[in-house]
């Protein structure tokens, strides 16, 4: 039971200290105390140790003796009694800690579904008092696995370096999204940090790092001696909180995924964190991390509902036969079959009007004189002149069926109508076909490209992303970003799902998925949100082919590369959604107007159902500004579309010369409201001019002169 060492430095013959192999002096050379011999002995609780009692330096001798032992054990079994009840006492309070932290966290993770940060904070929060520390934080890590892929664009053509960084052990990389800091020092105070900096001090050190690529529980109990990681040594906030000791640990899901690093700084009573800190916050963390499965279930119900809302809304409205409808119906029935016209048509598809006869293949064409059924038509034309409706197998009723499916989807609103629909697919078709960008393209492509045109603005509301942000709605509860672009693919896609209006039904699996890719491309690229990411990018590849004399490495260049071809076909949408700035005067001042309108329209619902004041494009009382306004739009948006498709082919130069020419209008206009409303100004500072020298005159008394004027 005894350890005893007898004279742990004693003198040799040389005079010289040897140092017993059991004994280390690490303490006497920090307190100059000098140890010559120790009786030791353990405290146990079974077999496991307790702790260690020692005697230390005889005194009157040189070692203890036997009596000297047999007092000591009587020591030891009431000190073990003691150490006993101590432990005891201990693990009461470690394991009522632990139980209450499992208890509330319980109570609360159940309580709050509704997303991961509310959850974890409610958690935390509750549970506060019983993890004895003084500040904690949590990191919540990005789950993305996946970019988007016109984020992969650059990374593909070289433009930017791969991600090298750390990753977690399911690939991700490292991303804290979001910080929650909790300080439970004298005042408590709790701060959310939403992206925080790397250079953030809950994060330089590289500890949260580490943990979430390894998994592992780190126990750093001097942070002021360690070299491995970069904790800051001064006050971290104006707080003037210093980190002493740290306790961080990996939060993981049911499915073994890492989703954030719960971090705890300085024991209240000064000491490290021990093994039963970390057994306890190890618990909370496993608990809080399985319960990320009720927020994932919810959010799967919730996905649910939303999809089932406008599912249910799209059915209601494309259903619903408007009053124009009904009277067709009613004038119809009495003198013709619609089965036997639907026949007709469909033996008619070959026979269309050609494209030279409504000027499809021309920038400046305009669908105001043309009828929306004739549109259609034409929208079935432009399949056959592309040459897929015979080359992958398209059914002429399905197609019929399947564009005036298209045209029912949109809705009868001001601007984004089926119409805007139309002349944004003949813009496609006529780049193809006029601009000579077929070239870069198989006739897949090509088909795929002029179907997503047509589909773009699908079901489109007539209010932007950012209104449906801030009404909350469906949409904007389903998709996080480019949300109305969202939804057009998503409508687009369910008409591919419907056998009777599938137009690519006859396709492989393969050229399927490569129509259904393409179509995320064109219609996603829609959003001008994401017009600047792509604009440079589109830039380079014109410089780089502007200066190849031979047109067949121009076409090697870009066909042989998939993101280039994706990149022009994602700014070929661009253009084609813009286009209508680049028609005729007499075009584009009609459509201008339309947009405007419906840009009105969304300011007047933001003022009546969001009780918000619109900005001045949406707003109906600055009409006025409308010409100063579009000068700015071509400038800030339009002009580097049409001026960089013109130096890509010069055959696309009449859109850029039709931008000039509106440009011109427009500035004439606004140049005429700047004057008017210079005018107003100068008037009404020489009226108040006028007002001051007569007060001042009425002032002066007798000796003064007093002028009056009269306007009439």
């Amino acid at each position: 039971m005894f350890q005893k060492i007898v004279d742990a430095t004693e003198p040799m013959a040389d005079e010289k200290e040897a140092i017993n192999p059991r004994f280390s002096d690490f303490v006497d050379k920090q307190t100059g105390y000098t140890t010559k011999n120790i009786l030791a002995a353990p405290l146990m609780n079974g077999k496991d140790p307790l702790g260690v009692v020692m005697a230390i330096n005889k005194v009157g001798g040189n070692e203890f003796s036997k009596a000297d032992e047999d007092l000591f054990t009587k020591y030891i079994t009431f000190a073990t009694v003691i150490a006993l009840q101590h432990y005891t006492s201990y693990m009461y309070n470690v394991e009522s800690r632990r139980s209450q932290v499992l208890q509330w966290t319980a109570s609360k993770v159940f309580e709050e579904l509704t997303d991961i940060e509310r959850q974890f904070h409610k958690a935390l929060y509750t549970v506060r008092t019983y993890l004895l520390c003084e500040r904690y934080s949590v990191g919540l890590l990005d789950m993305t696995k996946e970019k988007e892929f016109y984020d992969e664009w650059p990374v593909k053509l070289g433009d930017v370096e791969p991600y090298k960084g750390p990753k977690t052990p399911d690939g991700r990389e490292i991303n804290f999204y979001k910080i929650i800091d909790y300080l439970l020092e004298s005042k408590e105070e709790i701060k959310v940090i939403p992206t925080p900096p790397v250079d953030h001090w809950a994060l330089v050190s590289g500890l949260p790092t580490y943990v979430a690529e390894n998994g592992f529980i780190c126990n750093m109990m001097n942070v002021a001696a360690d070299d491995y990681f970069t904790f800051q040594k001064e006050a971290v906030d104006e707080s003037g909180f210093v980190i002493k000791n740290v306790l961080s640990l990996p939060i993981v899901n049911k499915k073994e995924e890492i989703v954030g690093v719960a971090t705890f700084f300085n024991r209240k009573d000064g000491k490290p964190f021990d093994e039963q800190d970390e057994q306890i916050t190890e618990a909370l963390t496993q608990f809080l991390g399985w319960s990320v499965l009720n927020c994932d279930t919810y959010d799967k119900l919730n996905r649910t509902e939303w999809r089932r809302e406008i599912a249910a809304e799209m059915v209601i409205y494309q259903t619903k036969a408007t009053p124009a409808e009904v009277q067709q119906i009613l004038v119809r029935h009495h003198t013709s079959s619609c089965f036997k016209e639907t026949a007709v048509f469909i033996m008619l598809t070959k026979h269309f009007l050609s494209p030279k006869d409504v000027d499809l293949l021309l920038f400046s064409f305009s669908d105001l004189p043309v009828s929306e059924l004739d549109l259609i038509k034409c929208g079935i034309r432009c399949f056959f002149e592309l040459g897929v409706v015979e080359k992958f197998k398209v059914p002429a009723e399905v197609l019929t069926k399947w564009m005036y499916t298209v045209r029912k989807g949109y809705r009868d609103i001001t601007y984004h109508n089926w119409r805007h629909g139309f002349n944004v697919g003949q813009t496609m078709f006529c780049l193809l076909q006029t601009g000579r960008l077929r070239k870069y393209y198989s006739d897949l492509d090509a088909f795929a490209m002029v179907a997503a045109a047509f589909c773009h603005d699908i079901d489109h509301r007539g209010t932007n992303n950012l209104y449906q942000t801030k009404s909350t709605s469906p949409l904007a509860k389903l998709h996080g970003s480019s949300i109305l672009e969202r939804h057009h693919l998503d409508y687009s896609k369910t008409l591919m799902a419907e056998e009777s209006v599938n137009i690519f039904q006859s396709l492989q699996k393969r050229q399927f998925e490569t129509v259904q890719h393409l179509h995320d491309v064109c219609i996603i690229a829609t959003d001008l949100a994401l017009y600047f990411k792509k604009r440079t990018m589109f830039q380079k590849i014109v410089d780089a082919t502007e200066p190849m004399a031979d047109e067949k490495e121009a076409i090697a260049y870009v066909s042989n590369n998939p993101i280039r071809k994706e990149i022009i076909m994602a700014m070929m949408m661009t253009g084609c959604d813009l286009s209508a700035i680049t028609k005729p005067w007499e075009v584009q001042s009609k459509v201008a107007l339309m947009v405007a309108a419906e840009f009105w329209e969304q300011g007047d619902l933001e003022r009546t159902v969001l009780d918000q004041q619109p900005i001045p494009m949406m707003d109906r009382n600055k009409s006025d500004e409308l010409p100063k306004m579009q000068c700015g739009f071509i400038d800030f948006v339009c002009s580097f579309v049409y001026k960089e498709f013109s130096r890509f082919h010069k055959e696309i130069t009449p859109m850029f010369d039709g931008l000039n020419n509106n440009r011109v209008h427009w500035k004439e206009l606004a140049d005429i409201y700047q004057a008017k409303v210079d005018a107003i100004e100068n008037e009404r500072k020489r009226l108040e001019e006028e007002q001051a020298k007569k007060a001042t005159g009425e002032d002066g008394g007798e000796g003064g002169k007093s002028k009056t004027c009269t306007i009439f």
